[in-house]
């Protein structure tokens, strides 16, 4: 019955487009009340955003330039990313044109789960809104919209990057990507759609192409919780599974190959600094679970204690991703949780990295290939290791991790 509906009201969706003649190509898409798709030709929506540097703005402080564009993009989105340093260069090379760009933050973080932010030091907040753009040296402005999301909706933003561009009377003439590639690198990009557009106005030519699909993150709309608040409590209920390991199967999965970024963390029930760093550990290992990414737990407890150890584990969600759990059993694994089975722990030292000096936790990150890029005896620095870990897989899609 809720599919039958869903589909009536689609077709409902369809119709009214038809019979309006606002054509709208990209195809069903979960999108809140009020929100319009923008033709080419309709006037800009008028807004009324706050900046990250303190001002607030509306579109009548862009009224100068022949050219205005509007750009939604987000802090977390790998597409958002790749195109950071393109859209940089094209921003420098039009400041003697008649030329404006306000880029526009339409997410609200609720609408996102832990792992959408794999890709990302940041949130979709107005506050790391801001430290994103004073990270990137923007000197354009940057909006907020997530609160309400009016905006957003009165623009028909799909995704991030999506980029509007208008003429002197701010009529509509580009809707869509801002260019064919989701990669950072300027040669990858065969079809400079938006650059092309702005450069065609302001030279007084047609549009090369008026509208193209927006590719990248849909728009995190604040309806979007109560999915979020779904996967969280499937999250909640996972099993937590722990089996017992020796020295040998720690040098095996120490060595690596597995295409995934590897973080091993030994550690005890009865270790205090152990049991409170286990939670930074669980964020780092939610917050990277959609990517080539595995957290190792080692207890060094008693095989015996086993029960005592799942139950720990499950507390903290120490669990595995349906993609980790997919990787690992092609691996021949049932978990990444385990118990050192073995009653000398210099074994294990031997097994992991001869540098540790004994104590516990201690934790090492190493890359695909076996390199070591981060170790620490004694808690961990959430930050240095998230940081360490974007560094080697990038924040950008289909990138190859660093050798």
């Amino acid at each position: 019955m809720k599919s039958t509906r869903h589909l009536l009201a689609l077709l409902a969706i369809a119709l009214a487009a038809l019979v309006s003649n606002r054509s709208f190509a990209w195809g069903p898409q979960d999108l809140p009340e009020g929100f319009t798709p923008l033709e080419i030709g309709d006037s800009a929506p008028d807004f009324k955003l706050p900046g990250v540097d303190g001002e607030t703005y509306t579109l009548k402080d862009f009224d100068g330039p022949e050219v205005l564009m509007i750009l939604f993009t987000g802090t977390h989105c790998p597409t958002s990313h790749s195109i950071e340093a393109r859209l940089q260069e094209f921003v420098n090379s039009m400041k003697d044109k008649s030329f404006a760009i306000v880029a526009i933050n339409p997410n609200h973080s609720s609408g996102l789960r832990p792992d959408e932010f794999g890709h990302t030091t940041y949130d979709e907040t107005f506050e790391d809104s801001r430290r994103y753009a004073g990270d990137l040296g923007w000197t354009f402005p940057f909006l907020y919209d997530g609160d309400q999301q009016i905006t957003a909706r009165a623009y028909g933003c799909l995704a991030t990057p999506h980029v509007f561009i208008f003429d002197k009377e701010r009529k509509l003439r580009y809707n869509g990507r801002y260019d064919d590639s989701r990669l950072p690198g300027i040669e990858t990009v065969k079809s400079h759609d938006a650059v092309n557009a702005a450069k065609a106005l302001l030279t007084g030519e047609p549009v090369p192409v008026q509208r193209t699909r927006p590719h990248g993150c849909s728009t995190k709309w604040k309806e979007r919780s109560q999915h979020v608040a779904e996967e969280e409590a499937q999250w909640q209920t996972a099993e937590v599974t722990v089996e017992t390991i020796d020295a040998a199967k720690i040098a095996k999965l120490r060595k690596n190959g597995s295409g995934k970024v590897r973080l091993f963390n030994v550690w005890a029930t009865w270790c205090g600094p152990c049991v409170e760093e286990m939670p930074d550990l669980s964020d780092i290992s939610r917050k990277f679970s959609r990517r080539n990414f595995e957290l190792i737990t080692i207890s060094l407890d008693l095989p015996d204690e086993k029960e005592k150890v799942e139950t720990f584990l499950g507390k903290h969600r120490i669990i595995m991703s349906d993609k980790l759990r997919k990787a690992v059993e092609a691996e021949g694994r049932t978990t990444n949780n385990y118990i050192f089975a073995g009653a000398n722990t210099n074994e294990l030292a031997e097994a992991l990295d001869p540098k540790w000096p004994g104590p516990v936790p201690y934790t090492i990150l190493v890359n695909e290939r076996g390199k070591i890029l981060y170790r620490v005896s004694g808690m961990i620095d959430p930050v240095k290791v998230k940081n360490a870990i974007l560094d080697q897989m990038g924040n950008y899609h289909s990138v190859q991790m660093k050798r």
